[in-house]
């Protein structure tokens, strides 16, 4: 059964503050599912600003479409249908001259956790799917069944953190000799298997990491990311601020590595005295450690809890 989308946006009043937004300015929301912070950020545009929208699932675009309409506010905006890894490209159509803000919200969203069909979640049984763009082939059972084992061994501890990688590949090979894994129950109710029996139900639960793992591999959540924050922050005006929530430790590492990396872009030796690559810094981080949700937000809304808000800024000179 389909869900409505959440407008619970996390972090919200955190990222608005940060972006520092400007009336005449022109901001992305490179994903943005229900379209709260997108409604947040277009509420502060005079109509000499402009807020691109952009979300990989058509019901996404729909819904903010529908939303922002609604909304009846003063500032333009336009909602995109792509994945942010061409940020560049849709930059060149719409922002030519830079843009002075950027919010990337990552991860699946709580729309497409409860839409139960799309088989994100481990609770309910679905198709194996997990597709946020469902006009793309690769499918969750697709990953599942032709995986090799060592495939589904890497995938499970590079983008799962999995301990129990190697049995759970393991287990699904033999499983899939006999029939082919098709639905989320299934896979769940094998995951579990894998697990001591004294480990299966304290804690948080055992299909957890897998789920996430393949959801990951499914999208190339992780292989584009890196890339797709350069190409953000590159496109920035002097001044513009780029702000990432990430929900997981490997999208938080890959985001503090690169941010660290463009604002000391220096490539020499550490032991050497002076600066030889002449590599000069443009950007800097605004905050050094990663912006948490409240007490107050994750009692209203358990999906936050794992949430860190990190924010880049383009220096003006």
């Amino acid at each position: 059964m389909s869900a409505e989308f959440s407008h619970e946006p996390v972090l919200l009043n955190e990222c608005i503050d940060n972006l520092k937004i400007d009336k005449d300015g022109i901001y992305i929301d490179c994903t943005a599912g229900g379209g709260g912070h997108s409604i947040e950020i277009l509420k502060r545009l005079s109509d000499k600003g402009l807020l691109i929208a952009i979300d990989r699932d058509q019901n996404a675009v729909d819904r903010v479409n529908e939303r922002l309409r609604d909304a009846n506010l003063s500032g333009r905006y336009i909602v995109v249908k792509d994945n942010y890894l061409n940020i560049e490209k849709i930059k060149e159509k719409y922002a030519p001259e830079g843009v002075a803000g950027i919010l990337m919200d990552l991860g699946v969203s709580s729309h497409q956790l409860d839409t139960i069909e799309r088989g994100f979640s481990y609770h309910e049984d679905a198709p194996l799917d997990m597709r946020m763009d469902i006009s793309e082939v690769k499918t969750a059972y697709d990953v599942v069944n032709y995986y090799t084992k060592d495939e589904l061994s890497r995938i499970l501890w590079d983008y799962g953190e999995e301990k129990y990688a190697r049995k759970i590949a393991s287990a699904i090979e033999y499983k899939r000799k006999i029939k082919l894994l098709e639905t989320t129950l299934e896979l769940t109710e094998l995951v579990k298997s894998c697990y001591p029996p004294n480990e299966r139900f304290k804690g948080k639960h055992p299909a957890r990491k897998t789920f996430q793992a393949i959801r990951i591999e499914v999208n190339e959540e992780l292989s584009t990311l890196s890339k797709a924050l350069e190409s953000a922050a590159e496109i920035l005006l002097p001044g513009g601020r780029l702000a990432v929530i990430t929900f997981h430790s490997l999208e938080d590492r890959i985001t503090k590595v690169l941010f660290s990396k463009l604002e000391n872009p220096c490539e020499c030796p550490p032991d050497f005295p002076v600066c030889v690559c002449h590599k000069v810094s443009m950007y800097h981080r605004v905050n050094r450690k990663p912006i948490l949700p409240s007490g107050l937000e994750i009692n209203d809304n358990r999906r936050s809890r794992s949430a860190k808000l990190r924010v880049l800024e383009r220096n003006q000179t």
